[in-house]
């Protein structure tokens, strides 16, 4: 498995990381049969996919807890990243946000410890003094953001260095790209890419707005008019479902699966550090760990761009796939 470098940060890491939200089950994804997703986490740690990415909201905890259960006894072969909620930035509230999720996780040390969304009650500089101090006792080994936007990388850079901001990223979301992604070239933080199938839609399963079931179709390239959706716009279901298609076009004149061509072609792009897919099982574990081994030429990655560009310019800079009044700034 490739690896690269975290930001400014000696902590090598896979191009391919196991998403845990999935694992959590819920409202959102299900039922999930514990005793898959643990044989998925060991399968994963055989194929040399060995970060894990979860979060203290992800099943009000249960997604850490199972990830602890899961890595038992191979902890110290696994890179862990998890995410403090907003309303836990206050210092003090950050510390203890920290120990909670060391004991779901069953371990000493998180190694990669993300503020999830920014908060607007507490001043930035405060959250980062108690992220270094983490940092300085050993409990977090680098310290990280996600849904950050240009802004609030300008003003948390003058706090200290987030090594990571993990956003949503895909062939049929390309927002970052205009300039949260340059943000993040010049100040050397690796990108973490999350939706990378965009919810399923770039799995081939969907051949019409229609076909996404209620609940999935929440973001904006969907209508308003869809139940579940809080953003108010017309939506781009027209250029979504045409990119698709020609993804699909794509994948099938190189002969490879569109969601390794999906994944990919993420790889490839700058500052992008590692992919985060939702795993649920060992087929899963061994079916995204093979993208990774996928070289894309200078011609498919000129049609995948060209496929995706106008739904790009539909959606535009907005790097909020569900609201119109962004909370990424």
């Amino acid at each position: 498995m490739q690896t690269r470098k975290l930001g400014n940060s000696d902590l090598e890491i896979p191009v391919i990381c196991f998403g845990c939200w999935a694992i959590a089950g819920g409202q959102w994804w299900g039922e999930q049969d514990e005793k898959d997703a643990i044989d998925a986490m060991r399968v994963a740690m055989d194929l040399g996919l060995n970060f894990f990415d979860t979060a203290e909201g992800y099943g009000g905890g249960t997604s850490e807890e199972l990830l602890g259960r899961g890595l038992k006894g191979v902890r110290d072969d696994a890179i862990i990243a998890t995410k403090a909620s907003p309303g836990h930035h206050a210092p003090e509230d950050l510390k203890q946000a920290c120990e909670a999720s060391l004991r779901r996780l069953q371990t000493d040390y998180i190694d990669i410890y993300q503020l999830h969304w920014p908060s607007r009650e507490v001043p930035f500089e405060d959250t980062w003094g108690a992220m270094q101090e983490l940092i300085d006792e050993g409990k977090v080994r680098v310290g990280g953001v996600s849904n950050w936007g240009p802004k609030d990388l300008d003003d948390i850079l003058k706090a200290g260095h987030p090594d990571v901001n993990q956003v949503s990223y895909s062939l049929l979301f390309r927002a970052i790209e205009y300039e949260i992604q340059p943000k993040c070239v010049e100040e050397n933080i690796s990108i973490l890419c999350y939706s990378p199938l965009m919810q399923g839609m770039l799995t081939g399963k969907y051949d019409s707005p229609d076909d996404v079931p209620e609940g999935r179709a929440r973001s904006r390239h969907f209508s308003s008019e869809r139940e579940g959706t809080r953003h108010g716009e017309d939506g781009a279901e027209e250029e979504t479902f045409d990119a698709i298609r020609k993804i699909q076009d794509i994948a099938d004149d190189i002969g490879e699966e569109m969601t390794h061509l999906a994944i990919a072609w993420l790889i490839e792009q700058p500052a992008v550090g590692s992919v985060i897919t939702g795993i649920r099982n060992p087929e899963q574990a061994r079916d995204n760990a093979a993208a990774a081994n996928l070289e894309l030429s200078e011609d498919v990655l000129r049609r995948l761009d060209e496929a995706t560009r106008p739904l790009k310019e539909k959606l535009g800079p907005n790097a909020d796939m569900w609201e119109s009044d962004s909370r990424i700034r």
